[in-house]
């Protein structure tokens, strides 16, 4: 998710956690920066765009480590705050707010490498959009309230029921897919469409509306479904996926890369000489947020240039228009199709 959302979730936990035992500034304060230390990773650069993408969210987003990190800090804390009483209670307050982190970000379909260090292999539920604010601002507003509000034991009661809010739209939004996943397959199945690899996830900030991609080899296949669409048919639309491309040019490292990190779910095309790999989990035909230039072929040294991002967005105005439209219900076809 967004990192304003992690600071809020991290800071709601905190308060939660800490009650009455300290100030609840202190408490949103360290829960905040908690939320938000996990992310510093996107300051790491690593020479290429590829490997900026497949290696955000690896070390310092893996529970196990960040749960042995709270502990010198919480002992940080508690000390800055003169409280060593509190070194428990600060230590489960830090270690829920860093830990939550990544278990947020899973129900995003970007990847988060969650268990590292065993395993660099990285997992997306693919349920919520990065950024949706009916999950964020029930958190903005009880954070805030708990700054607010006078009465602390009020305050409290909105955090909480705040965070419960929150975390009620999480599972809204898990049972949400299960069941356009289903109406998905039946509507494949029912136009002799290929439904075993299969991408089913929201649009941008709503679970309102879900776009569905299945892979059918030289092909996948794209198409929308809204909550509003009243049952009928998910209608989709083919693309060439480049698969004979990816076939010839299978031994490149960054092709493998692409590969893995998306599970197959990648497009290839050639631009002149170069060939251009696309992430085809995050944005939709057109217009997608990971598209890296690559160079040509692979030579016989085995050398490659660094990728050369160009991902190609659409106009802001007519995505929001057509997903107003395509959110009520409307069948209208998305910008660039």
């Amino acid at each position: 998710m967004d990192s304003v959302t992690q600071i809020l979730l991290g800071a709601s936990i905190s308060v939660a956690v800490m009650g009455r035992r300290t100030a609840v500034w202190k408490a949103a304060l360290w829960g905040g920066v908690a939320g938000l230390l996990p992310d510093l990773d996107v300051l790491l650069g690593h020479g290429d765009p590829i490997l900026d993408m497949v290696r955000h969210r690896g070390e310092t987003h893996a529970p196990l480590l960040l749960l042995l990190f709270a502990v010198p800090m919480a002992w940080m804390v508690s000390g800055v705050h003169q409280q060593r009483e509190l070194f428990g209670r600060w230590w489960w307050a830090l270690m829920l707010a860093l830990v939550t982190h990544p278990l947020l970000d899973l129900t995003t379909i970007y990847g988060t490498q969650v268990l590292q260090p065993f395993t660099d292999e990285a997992y997306g539920l693919g349920s919520m959009f990065i950024v949706d604010p009916v999950y964020s601002l029930p958190l903005l507003f009880g954070v805030v309230a708990a700054l607010r509000v006078k009465n602390v034991a009020r305050a409290l009661s909105i955090n909480g029921w705040a965070l419960g809010l929150s975390t009620a739209y999480l599972v809204w939004s898990g049972l949400c897919q299960v069941w356009v996943t289903q109406h998905a397959r039946e509507s494949l199945q029912a136009q002799g469409l290929p439904s075993q690899q299969l991408l089913v996830t929201p649009a941008p900030l709503s679970t309102l509306l879900w776009r569905v991609v299945a892979l059918d080899g030289a092909q996948f296949h794209e198409g929308f479904y809204a909550l509003l669409d009243g049952g009928r048919p998910v209608r989709f639309v083919a693309h060439a996926s480049g698969s004979a491309l990816a076939t010839d040019n299978a031994d490149h490292p960054q092709l493998q890369r692409v590969a893995r990190f998306t599970d197959g779910f990648f497009k290839v095309q050639r631009e002149g000489a170069n060939l251009v790999l696309t992430d085809l989990r995050m944005g939709q035909e057109p217009s997608y947020v990971f598209s890296f230039d690559i160079g040509p072929p692979l030579p016989a040294d085995g050398s490659y240039p660094p990728a050369q991002q160009r991902s190609p967005r659409m106009d802001v105005g007519q995505g929001f228009q057509w997903l107003s439209q395509r959110i009520q219900g409307h069948d209208v076809a998305p910008p660039g199709q």
